[in-house]
């Protein structure tokens, strides 16, 4: 997938990044790096909003993840489970994300266990740059569900999916 797809494909199935002005900048087989400017994100301080900010390491390492996914021929819905936010420096024109998988993260395990289970969690980390400088760093836990992984609902009988129990 080229930098351009990843942005067409984000845009069109997250409607966020589009009004965020989002821009993919790179992909690699370890990370994916995405770009947004101040104007569609700024607060009443004239920094990037927390949400904002947030939303676009989320995205970063959801992107990374995807596209390894589909790098190994095992297109799933991917979600996020779980995450961390910090904030170290404000904000104040156009930043980026740089994500990749977390230390502990084991790719292969993750792979084997999605292509037995049908779902699968793995952690990714991204580290959110402005002029040069970590302004922010985020760590989450997403949860793969291969095609097969969905569930009734007992509310209205109709199919979802589950991520799995964290228990």
């Amino acid at each position: 997938m080229s930098p351009s797809e990843l942005e067409r494909y984000l845009q069109q199935h997250i409607p966020l990044s589009a009004a965020m002005q989002v821009s993919v900048l790179e992909i690699q087989p370890d990370r994916v790096v995405l770009s947004a400017p101040l104007k569609p994100n700024i607060n009443h301080r004239e920094t990037v909003f927390g949400g904002s900010a947030a939303a676009l390491a989320v995205l970063a390492a959801w992107s990374l993840v995807h596209t390894r996914l589909l790098r190994a021929g095992l297109p799933s819905r991917l979600v996020i489970q779980r995450n961390c936010m910090s904030f170290e420096l404000p904000i104040t024109g156009t930043f980026t994300a740089s994500s990749r998988l977390a230390p502990t993260a084991n790719w292969e395990q993750f792979l084997r266990i999605l292509d037995r289970k049908r779902v699968a969690r793995i952690a990714a980390c991204c580290d959110l740059l402005f002029e040069g400088r970590t302004a922010g760093r985020f760590e989450g836990e997403f949860v793969a569900l291969g095609p097969d992984n969905r569930v009734h609902s007992q509310r209205d009988g109709a199919t979802s999916e589950r991520a799995p129990d964290s228990r």
